[in-house]
């Protein structure tokens, strides 16, 4: 048969004429239909194999950058020899060929493509060192042929994963390795943390790069985790603490760009993230702690909560900015704040302060936004605070002056904060804060309808203003004693006989401490002003209408007013440059009970309304912050006591841990309680049979229904 003498002939001398290929063909099919299949296939092996050894000895003497290029033209001419092979030998790769289980055509010539070519014994290493030494060379700034580069790897890739990775990717990242670590130690010993980072990001940013120009992209994940490992996990402690130019100093010096930088590359490690958060964590806190702690920054509470706000605005641009609003960085920053915050006993009080500060003048024309921008960050410094209800302490009684002396800028944003209050404490905590704007409004209309009753009566003598305060709703002000001026007790006396005629069962107090009064008072020349001052301040300046010259224990004998505050209205009558309508022997700034005082015949101000004294809320003294801490103690008593009492009824049996754990959780919102006293709070509710301890377990106790 004329079958049996047909032979394959190279790919390469096949001639593309239709006749010819379809002559072929015909002649492939015919030996596989008469089962001369293996014989083709055998032939089909040993003719590619010897090409292929041709080719290889071309690819070797192929010198310098010759080489790469003629390994790619000869894998481009056997792709395309391939593909017709493959095309002529259809019906063979259709039915023997999975009959026998054997290597596809297609396949085959690939499979003899990498062992007689790209593990030839002269072309694997010489093509390894060749493609490594042209990353290299990309790496050090110069220019390579790209593209030769992309077909190169790509043949690798198109012979199979294994070939691509135990032939260039493996030995790839084993020399980036290498060149990684030395790079990175060169430039930790000259480089400040800032230009270390721009050099590691740039290093990361053309690798990336290179895997999208030539590389497989699976490479990207193995050649990133190499330049991170090296550049910035064995280097990540000694940047973030390099001296001069560390976190911290970021921190300090507000390098966004920087920070961003870092966040951004130690993200990418392990245990990255968690470093910066620690480092920064611990600055936070210690700068905070610094400032809370600091005798001469609690000098000024104003500033000292101002200095709060700015430390939390720049750690909050920072994390916005830099850190891509992360929510742990944010939880670490709220957490150190909340540390530091009440390191100082005196915070409450502060931000109470603050707060009267900016409602008193602070906030005077500015725009609704600005004023809740304010209030806003008023109460994220309220919720660090672990004693709220000291905070509400100080809060009512600044309040109370601030309405008392018609000294706030601004009713609404007085109702916008004790919204923000109840909001997050609930209404409880705002109760009488509400309490007392409603009384001030009472107030109001009990004056419209006492200047309607006795108006007539009262109308050539001084004008009189007064608030009517529900005792439970303001601050607990003692009663103290002062004897007002004749003209003045007359006119207090007609309206308590109008308030009780019109409204029974009660009891009016005057706290004469927290008015205001307004004087008309003539100077030498005749030079006439109008003089806003304290009550006390008023019957001490009546006094001088009968009288040139008093001493200080006529003043006192004469109105009675204690003696703290009697100094400091003094002080400020005749100590104050620029309103000193007194004038005092000797000239000193303090006032001893040996001084004598004049009325200032040649006081002048270029305003004819003149502030002396203006109530101002200011930081307690000593034994005033006794006082209130003593207050708020006995005012937890029944919180602590009602919180006991409604976790037994539900719980109806639990040990003393438990009961200390519910009440902390039910009370942290208002103030943390102090297990020592909840202790004593059970045992009073022992004693008055609330509760009793188990017999059989003592550390048990029982709710009594």
């Amino acid at each position: 048969m004329r079958f049996m003498r047909f032979t394959i002939t190279t790919p390469v001398v096949l001639v593309s004429k239709s006749s010819i290929v379809s002559g072929i063909c015909r002649n492939a099919y015919n030996m596989v239909l008469h089962k001369f299949g293996e014989k083709l296939y055998s032939g089909l092996v040993s003719t590619m194999t010897s090409h292929l050894k041709e080719i290889a000895k071309s690819i070797e003497a192929a010198q310098g950058g010759l080489f790469l290029e003629e390994l790619n033209r000869k894998w481009a001419e056997h792709n395309k020899a391939l593909q017709m092979i493959r095309d002529i030998l259809m019906y063979m790769d259709r039915t023997f060929i999975p009959s026998t289980h054997k290597t596809p055509v297609h396949e085959l010539g690939l499979n003899l493509w990498r062992d007689h070519i790209i593990h030839s014994s002269k072309i694997q290493k010489r093509l390894q060192d060749t493609l490594l030494e042209l990353v290299q060379h990309e790496r050090t700034g110069e220019v390579i042929n790209r593209g030769l580069m992309r077909n190169v790897i790509k043949m690798l890739m198109d012979l199979g994963s294994s070939v691509y990775q135990e032939d260039f990717e493996k030995p790839f990242l084993e020399v980036s390795a290498d060149f990684y670590r030395l790079e990175s130690q060169q430039f930790i010993e000259c480089c400040d943390c800032g230009d270390y980072l721009k050099k590691a990001e740039k290093r990361l940013n053309e690798e990336i790069e290179r895997v999208s120009h030539y590389l497989d992209a699976k490479s990207e994940s193995k050649i990133t985790n190499v330049v991170e490992k090296e550049m910035i996990e064995s280097h990540m402690h000694r940047l973030v603490h390099m001296e001069n130019s560390g976190l911290v100093n970021m921190i300090v010096d507000d390098k966004y760009e920087d920070l961003g930088r870092m966040y951004n590359l130690f993200r990418r490690v392990p245990t990255g993230l968690a470093l910066i958060r620690d480092v920064m964590t611990s600055h936070i806190r210690e700068i905070g702690k610094q400032l809370v702690t600091d005798p001469e920054r609690l000098k000024d509470p104003v500033d000292f909560v101002q200095r709060l706000l700015d430390e939390k605005d720049k750690h909050d641009k920072i994390i916005s900015s830099a850190f891509n609003n992360d929510k742990t960085f944010q939880n670490a920053l709220n957490s150190s704040f909340e540390y530091f915050i009440n390191l100082n006993p005196r915070s409450p009080e502060f931000i109470s302060l603050f707060v009267d500060d900016k409602l008193r003048k602070g906030l005077k024309g500015v725009t609704e936004e600005d004023v809740e921008i304010v209030l806003d960050k008023v109460m994220m410094l309220f919720r660090y605070l672990q004693e709220k209800d000291v905070f509400e302490k100080y809060y009512k009684q600044h309040l109370a002056k601030r309405l008392l002396s018609g000294k706030t800028v601004s009713d609404d944003a007085e109702r916008s904060l004790i919204v923000k209050l109840k909001t997050e404490c609930g209404y409880q905590f705002t109760s009488k804060l509400e309490g007392m704007f409603t009384d001030m409004k009472t107030s109001q209309d009990t004056m419209q309808g006492f200047h309607a009753a006795v108006g007539a009566e009262i109308a050539d003598g001084p004008s009189l203003t007064v608030q009517v305060l529900t005792t439970g709703s303001w601050p607990t002000q003692s009663v103290t004693t002062c004897n007002l001026p004749p003209e003045i007790l007359g006119v207090c006396d007609k309206f308590k006989t109008y308030y009780l005629g019109t409204h029974t069962g009660r009891r009016l107090s005057w706290q004469t401490n927290m008015g205001t009064a307004d004087l008309k008072a003539t100077f030498g020349k005749g030079q006439k002003h109008e003089l806003n001052v304290s009550t006390y301040q008023m019957c001490i300046l009546m006094l001088f209408n009968n009288a040139d010259r008093l001493s200080y224990k006529e003043i006192e004998q004469a109105t009675e007013i204690p003696a703290s505050d009697l100094k400091r209205c003094l002080q400020s009558l005749a100590c104050v440059k620029g309103k000193n309508v007194l004038r005092k022997e000797p000239m000193s700034k303090d006032i001893a009970e040996d001084d004598a005082f004049y009325f200032n015949d040649k006081f002048s101000s270029k305003f004819y309304k003149v502030k002396i004294g203006t109530v101002v809320a200011q930081k307690e003294s000593e034994p005033e912050k006794q006082e209130t801490r003593q207050r708020v103690e006995e005012d937890r008593k029944p919180q602590i006591e009602a919180a006991i009492v409604r976790i037994m009824k539900s719980r109806r049996v639990l040990d003393h841990n438990n009961i200390v754990a519910e009440v902390t959780k039910q009370l942290n919102s208002r103030f943390l309680p102090n297990p020592v006293v909840i202790k004593k709070r059970i045992e009073s509710l022992i004693e008055r049979e609330f509760l009793e301890r188990d017999k059989t377990d003592r550390k048990l106790y029982r709710y009594l229904a």
